[in-house]
């Protein structure tokens, strides 16, 4: 990168930070939280407090005083980080070309020892299987052209929730109590909404897509969605007419409480959908080409716990695919969007989800934010805030000059991203040549860094 491109970023970096870090304290917090910030950004493998610190600064004299000031402003500063996730959420909103939809998933960290908050033996998609871990669960704005992360919540299971004195000596907040993976995810969307982010379609996968509550509670917030399923779901198939069938005069016992058709049985969609009429479809430009699949459609109702008498659901979209060479359909979704809306257009909104492998991807393998080593509640979230702000900055300055080639891209999320290895072209340009921190006094900004007097 040469002297005029990094001028050009240091300057949008400088504003970018200002806007988002004003009123979240005195000067020094201030210059803190920007300092972090450009550590998260600078090169490195790891980014540790520690090896930010030596990172930032220009002496060896100089790292252990970086180092405290880093430490206090994420682990002991009492700043709060859902302000700095508004902030940059009506920046994203505002400002990144083509948001068009809300995403949630969940990801994991890998951790040893039993004392960092939310940490249990405990299933991980992330990891693809149980092991000792934390788990968040993460809401995303997305488009075509970008996206970030806006919300980034640890998950507490009952094992932490149910044990007062460890939930004490991890600082987590007495209001908080246990709440499902689902549940989080319909708190940080009712919490965006506030902020006045808009109602966008909203996508996740078959762990959340499964729960009946959780498609509901988004119906009842007036947020269409295309969410994946397991294909052993099961549903009314077109053109049944489920109804309780009314007692015959004279039977004896209670009335029928379940609704039946005889001659339309509900069927799990592992056997509907390969009677389906499939056809090729592409809907992104991807490294390796244009993203293609063969797809169906049709509009069907849930038979979600039919047997003990629930009523179907509301008729909405089953999406199926089939790629070529295998043997049956792969992959089910369910969507509430308008009965007009095209296949492509079913499509390409169900595939837009890997988006958030992306962002996972980006912010683990280059922003570090996995390597947090502390284990405080305050601490967990006020270093994922900051990764998020380093990669909304990131996800708009790509969309403002798009690379030629990008490295990073994932095929819709077909491997979990946290388990690929960083790609060979680095997403960050090298910016220790233009932002370590400067001599100043105690009220001077030099660049983006202040020091402390």
């Amino acid at each position: 990168m040469n002297r005029r491109e990094l001028g050009k970023l240091e300057r949008e970096l400088r504003e970018y930070l200002d806007g988002m870090v004003e009123g979240m304290g005195r000067i020094e917090r201030k210059a803190a939280m920007r300092n972090y910030v450009v550590g998260l950004l600078l090169d490195g493998e790891r980014k540790s407090v520690e090896l930010m610190a030596a990172r930032l600064v220009d002496a060896p004299e100089q790292i252990g005083a970086m180092r405290q000031r880093l430490l206090d402003c994420v682990g002991q500063a009492d700043w709060r980080e859902s302000e700095m996730l508004r902030r940059l959420a009506c920046k994203l909103e505002r400002e990144l070309p083509g948001v068009e939809a809300l995403v949630v998933d969940d990801t994991g960290f890998p951790k040893k020892g039993e004392l960092s908050v939310g940490v249990a033996r405990q299933y991980s998609g992330t990891l693809g299987r149980t092991d000792n871990c934390q788990v968040a669960t993460s809401l995303h704005l997305a488009g075509e052209q970008g996206s970030g992360c806006i919300g980034l919540t640890v998950y507490l299971p009952e094992s932490w929730t149910s044990d007062g004195r460890r939930c004490r000596a991890a600082g987590v907040p007495k209001e908080i109590g246990f709440r499902r993976k689902w549940e989080i995810s319909l708190g940080q969307i009712d919490e965006a909404l506030r902020w006045g982010v808009r109602r966008h379609l909203v996508l996740a996968d078959a762990g959340y897509g499964d729960i009946n509550e959780f498609r509901d509670g988004l119906t009842t917030r007036g947020l269409e969605y295309v969410v994946g399923v397991t294909s052993t779901a099961v549903v009314w198939r077109p053109g049944s007419n489920p109804r309780l069938l009314q007692r015959k005069k004279g039977k004896p016992g209670r009335p029928p409480t379940r609704y039946r058709d005889e001659k339309n049985p509900p069927i799990a969609m592992n056997q509907l959908s390969p009677t389906l009429d499939y056809r090729e479809v592409a809907w992104r430009e991807g490294t390796k080409g244009m993203q293609r699949s063969r797809f169906a459609a049709i509009r069907i109702r849930t038979a979600h716990r039919h047997m003990n008498g629930a009523p179907p659901g509301d008729e909405q979209w089953l999406i199926c695919e089939w790629p070529r060479g295998e043997p049956a359909p792969t992959k089910h979704w369910l969507s509430t969007l308008p009965p007009t809306t095209s296949l492509r257009a079913l499509v390409r909104h169900a595939k837009l989800r890997w988006r958030v492998e992306r962002d996972y991807q980006e912010m683990k393998g280059e922003l570090g934010l996995d390597h947090y080593e502390g284990r405080s509640w305050r601490g967990f979230h006020h270093h994922a805030a900051l990764c998020a702000l380093a990669h909304g900055f990131l996800t708009l300055r790509r969309a403002l000059f798009p690379p030629e080639e990008d490295a990073v891209d994932a095929a819709d999320g077909a491997q979990r991203a946290a388990d690929r290895p960083p790609a060979a072209g680095r997403l960050l340009p090298s910016l220790q040549a233009g932002f370590r921190p400067q001599p100043a006094s105690p009220r001077t900004v030099t660049g983006l860094s202040e020091t402390i007097g």
